[in-house]
């Protein structure tokens, strides 16, 4: 996994199409993801917990993750 945000427990990764992920696992191995989107985190669909492990995808350098807003998520 990928450098974790400040002060938390998330990974980053930025998919081949360009679209920003956020996973947490937790400690039974459930992972949660968000998805950044019209500029504030956004529950993902199940579908795309699998992205981060896609070949397209990769891990946001610890620059890229401190320049997203630590916003808390919106329910859908």
């Amino acid at each position: 996994m990928s450098p974790s945000h400040a002060g938390s427990d998330w990974d980053f990764f930025r998919t081949e199409k360009g679209t920003t992920l956020r996973v947490e696992e937790d400690g039974d191995g459930a992972l949660r993801v968000d998805v950044f989107k019209d500029g504030d985190w956004v529950e993902a669909p199940r579908g795309m917990i699998g992205l981060r492990l896609s070949s397209g995808s990769r891990s946001l350098t610890p620059a890229e993750i401190r320049s997203l807003p630590d916003a808390r998520v919106r329910q859908r």
